[in-house]
């Protein structure tokens, strides 16, 4: 179980706990950056905690008072560039049935290879991702990608046939590859492992929300009747508007670090430290380790949750794609078409919502993947099998929506389950580009030739949710048993206090596998 503000017995507790080694004596050097190659091996959250004055501990009341206050500076941030990174995403989705395929006289599978290259464009990106953001303020690098990718939804409204379309979906796949590895990281900085998981289903939401803002938008923008300037022009112009706007923001007030959190007290930022270190995690550390990267290869947690996130994004590389289009070919016009989709969103944000809060209060990560991935494979079925009803149609489509929960579990158990910083650095590009992999290969299960029903895709949905459902139970078994070989060092829970030697553990650059202490989460 998870600990929340108290402390717990010293102890290994059902994977939700950071530990450290009391068995060596060995004390390590503190002071001043620079003393040599080990110096290189500590975090400069590490050292900026030792160069502080402020030795004070905190209770568990001024923990939550510094929680609200990071929360209510964080969190929105995060939650607003992940939703405009959803309806800038699917925005292709709304503008098909506003006469986007017509207008730029779309042929054959035209419409789904746009769809398919935005995510080739997002997977290639992941590699100078892989690389970037360890040598680069994470938050920058977002704030800068969000403008970007804003600028090239925008000039979607400029095109004017399938080349110029298809062009700026790749800029816009190659620029909002940065958004998940990204907010993976930042938000592992501010909170403990179960703090996190809540924090994480809250920006992750904004999928939901973009999924009811992009109905209202697209059947507002359906309303615009131009004979030279669409509606669906001008709803790309307006979003990327928007979307610079939120980019802008995010490069001037979202901190880099806790370090450089200008709305937190020096007293603030070394008890966040403090409170997080116990993740054993990290928080910055420039040093690239090739050893770390090459842990990767040998690594089965973080392949398994390769081929987990692919499972789900395949799923939902096909509602987020043509969930439109497919209620359109129920036999509604546009317009209600694009309300009826709204639904989708009310499912993902309850669904993403009551599992992070879950996790946070039960942990049993594996378990809440297999409760999203049921209805969905119910879903599946009625969409597969349903075929005489719109009601059974609609129904199975809202009900394939709550596996977008599933999505935030996986990116928060790579967070919580992967330490060293090269190998997270990496390992969180690797778990985002296998979801546009997911995302390739779903659209593809749309083919023209089977429309109007598409069929083969529907079925698709439902055998990968069971497929993914088998996954997360592999992967339990998986974490049990890595927590076993790891033996019986003693583990310290969260929010426990560490004295100078074991402290400077907490912030060293080891990996998962590397630190004998360290406890995965399940």
């Amino acid at each position: 179980m998870e600990s929340h503000l108290k402390s717990e017995p010293i102890g290994e507790v059902k994977g939700e706990t950071s530990s450290r080694d009391t068995s060596s004596s060995h004390a390590y050097p503190v002071g001043d950056k620079g003393h040599g190659a080990h110096d290189q091996d500590l975090d400069q959250a590490y050292w900026y905690v030792q160069d502080s004055n402020n030795a004070i501990e905190a209770t568990p009341q001024e923990l939550r008072r510094l929680r609200r206050k990071i929360d209510w500076w964080i969190v929105p941030i995060m939650f607003a560039c992940y939703t405009m990174q959803f309806i800038d995403k699917v925005s292709l989705n709304y503008a098909a049935v506003m006469g986007l395929n017509k207008e730029l006289k779309l042929k054959g599978n035209e419409f789904t290879n746009a769809a398919t290259w935005f995510f080739i464009a997002f997977l290639i990106a992941e590699v100078p991702n892989a690389i970037i953001l360890q040598r680069v303020p994470v938050a920058k690098w977002l704030g800068l990608n969000v403008i970007l990718w804003g600028i090239a939804t925008a000039c979607t409204a400029a095109a004017h046939n399938y080349p110029t379309l298809l062009t700026a979906r790749i800029f816009l796949g190659i620029f909002e590859a940065a958004i998940a590895p990204c907010l993976i990281l930042i938000s592992s900085q501010w909170y403990t492992k179960s703090e996190a998981a809540p924090r994480f289903s809250i920006w992750y939401a904004g999928l939901g929300l973009g999924q009811i803002i992009g109905g209202i938008v697209s059947y507002a923008f359906q309303q615009v009747k131009h004979p030279t300037f669409s509606g669906w022009k001008i709803m790309f112009i307006v979003l990327g508007l928007v979307t610079v706007v939120i980019g802008f923001i995010t490069l001037f007030l979202l901190p880099d670090t806790p370090m450089k959190a200008r709305f937190l007290s020096e007293p603030e930022k070394v008890m966040l430290l403090k409170h997080v270190a116990v993740n054993q995690t990290g928080i910055r550390n420039k040093h690239y380790k090739l050893s770390q990267a090459l842990e990767i290869l040998l690594d089965i947690q973080l392949w398994l949750m390769v081929l987990l996130t692919m499972l789900i994004s395949i799923s939902s590389g096909v509602i987020t794609t043509y969930s439109a289009t497919l209620i359109r070919n129920f036999g509604y016009k546009p317009p209600t078409a694009a309300l009826l989709n709204m639904p989708s969103g009310i499912v993902s944000i309850a669904s993403t919502l009551i599992v992070g809060y879950g996790v946070r209060h039960t942990s049993n990560r594996w378990a809440w993947i297999v409760a999203c991935c049921i209805p969905g494979i119910l879903g599946g079925g009625l969409m597969s099998f349903a075929t005489g009803t719109k009601a059974g149609q609609l129904a199975g489509i809202y009900l394939v929506n709550s596996i977008t929960a599933t999505l935030i579990v996986i990116y928060q158990w790579t967070g919580s389950n992967v330490a060293g910083q090269t190998k997270r650095v990496i390992s969180v590009a690797l778990v985002s580009g296998s979801f546009s992999v997911g995302n390739i290969i779903g659209p593809q299960t749309f083919q023209a030739k089977d429309a109007p029903k598409f069929i083969p895709a529907k079925i698709t949905v439902l055998a990968t949710q069971a497929a993914a459902a088998f996954i997360a139970i592999v992967l339990f078994f998986y974490y049990v048993w890595a927590n076993k070989r790891k033996g019986a060092t003693p583990a310290v829970a969260e929010n426990v206090g560490m004295p100078g030697r074991d402290e400077e553990r907490m912030w060293e650059d080891r990996t998962d596998k590397q630190n004998p202490t360290f406890r995965y989460v399940y």
